[in-house]
């Protein structure tokens, strides 16, 4: 089974908008064991629209169609496809009285525009909206099959997750089951993960089932995914779980969780589990490391707070470092005893760098400086060499200095 992936959008072409649908689309698609060879994008033209779909369609089974829903004027994807079937739009009463739902439980004045959302080409199937106000739609050309969902994306993965990938494995006629398992690592590259793998790559590609990817995500590390198929959930979680093994045999050093776990979910969960809580002392970073830990339901239990000390009298003043270079070993060290005590807490993480454009202390642009502060007095302080421009250096900050804190945690 074969399906690619259009996304529409003028904005798309223009770089107003980074298309990250087709990618989290292609890889549902992926774990699901069905082929996606093309992704493309196309602006809000009607020809230009018929002519890729049909293109696409010629070459797959089915297409899904990501965007041009909405009630305005340039959202033409249900003009598009009711041209390709041969056949004329109508209104749908159920997809209209949940629209008109919507914006009443809302309390607010719905545009007579809107109603250009229950249109459906005749012959159509409709996912239902449960999340906005466009449905999607379920569209069977000859013996092939579009699908058009919204391009917002918390809407198009309900739908692709509830509707789209249980069909197309009935189309599919598989009764497989088909399991993923993501390992989630920190401190190798990609082409460093892949050499250290490379005699269990070789296994895999010698036994085809399960499969392993790389998945690189930038600040958020590189993802290595296991999908196995097998005739139930047991057996292909069974098959994971053997080759999940030789993979943490080689290299369990560098591995930090686990499918849907984050750096920072991963930390406050080691530190919640010692009953310990956390301050954070931050200067490149600005922040940005308390905010991470705080997206976590949560955190509260063991993040105490944080303090952006970026000026060095701050440094010096409120956390006790002493006057001198404050991108250091010691100043880095002195941050997170500071730290420790001013906020009360059990452990102390500080932060000290060089984002750019110049050199700081002698230091070059891209030097980190790390500490752990510990409940028995001890310290943990490493100096980092980070690539990259200022914004990618100060979010490489982030999870390295969680990364360092992690492994504190399980000396």
């Amino acid at each position: 089974m074969r399906c690619d992936v259009v996304a529409i959008g003028t904005e798309l072409l223009l770089g107003q908008i980074v298309d990250t649908n087709s990618s989290w689309i292609g890889e549902q698609l992926a774990a699901a064991g069905i082929d996606s060879l093309v992704q493309v994008k196309v602006g809000d033209n009607l020809g230009r629209m018929v002519s890729m779909l049909r293109d696409r369609l010629a070459e797959a089974d089915a297409v899904v169609v990501c965007g041009g829903l909405g009630p305005t004027h340039d959202d033409l994807t249900r003009e598009a496809i009711a041209e390709i079937m041969g056949v004329e739009l109508e209104e749908d009463e159920e997809v209209a009285e949940r629209i008109l739902n919507m914006f009443s439980a809302r309390g607010r004045r719905m545009p007579a525009n809107n109603m250009r959302q229950a249109l459906v080409p005749k012959g159509a199937s409709v996912i239902a909206q449960t999340r906005g106000t466009a449905p999607g739609l379920i569209c069977p050309v000859g013996n092939k099959v579009l699908y058009a969902v919204p391009g917002v994306p918390h809407e198009m993965q309900d739908m692709l997750t509830r509707a789209i990938i249980p069909d197309l494995l009935a189309r599919s006629g598989s009764s497989s089951i088909i399991v993923s398992r993501v390992l989630r690592t920190w401190g190798e590259s990609e082409s460093g993960l892949n050499e250290r793998l490379q005699d269990i790559i070789d296994e895999l590609d010698g036994v085809g089932n399960p499969t392993l990817a790389f998945l690189a995500s930038g600040w958020e590390g590189i993802k290595v995914r296991l999908t196995a198929k097998a005739s139930t959930e047991d057996d292909a979680r069974a098959l994971i779980a053997q080759w999940e093994q030789k993979i943490r045999e080689a290299v369990s050093d560098i591995i930090f969780g686990t499918d849907d776990q984050t750096m920072e979910s991963v930390v406050l969960d080691l530190l919640e589990a010692r009953g310990w809580t956390l301050g954070v002392a931050e200067s490149v970073t600005g922040g940005l490391v308390s905010g991470r830990l705080t997206s976590v339901a949560g955190s509260s239990v063991v993040f105490r707070g944080g303090i952006v000390s970026y000026a060095s009298a701050v440094k010096h003043d409120l956390l006790d470092v002493p006057v001198g270079p404050v991108v250091s070993h010691d100043a880095a060290e002195s941050m997170a005893r500071g730290v420790r005590t001013v906020l009360g807490s059990d452990v102390g993480l500080a932060l000290t760098g060089v984002a750019g454009p110049t050199e700081q202390d002698g230091q070059p642009v891209g030097t980190l400086f790390v500490s752990v502060a510990m409940p028995d007095g001890s310290s943990h302080t490493h100096n980092l060499r980070l690539p990259g421009q200022r914004d990618q250096m100060r979010q490489l900050s982030v999870i390295s200095a969680l990364d360092v804190l992690r492994r504190a945690l399980t000396a």
